[in-house]
């Protein structure tokens, strides 16, 4: 009788190029168009942002308006500017 060698194939888990869960997109980042009141800071400046809302219960339009503080590496802001989101 004649011994045959029985080749046992070690199976090694290699990683994937590709994950195995789809990748989610991120949303788009919020673009805000807002006036500069104040460029006294060093690389900073202070931005108001106005919108219009109705009142729920008379329906009247009102102007409301959120203060944001935006970088701005060159010191080159102009008194319109735009706001974009970053990731943190």
């Amino acid at each position: 009788m004649e011994q045959t060698e029985e080749h046992t194939e070690e199976h090694v888990d290699e990683p994937a190029d590709e994950p195995d869960e789809p990748t989610v997109d991120r949303n788009d980042r919020k673009e805000r168009i807002g006036v500069v009141e104040s460029a006294k800071m060093d690389k900073s400046i202070t931005v108001s942002v106005r919108r219009q809302m109705k009142h729920p219960m008379y329906g009247k339009y009102l102007e409301r308006s959120s203060t944001f503080m935006a970088h701005d590496e060159e010191d080159e802001a102009r008194r319109l500017v735009e706001i974009i989101e970053r990731a943190k």
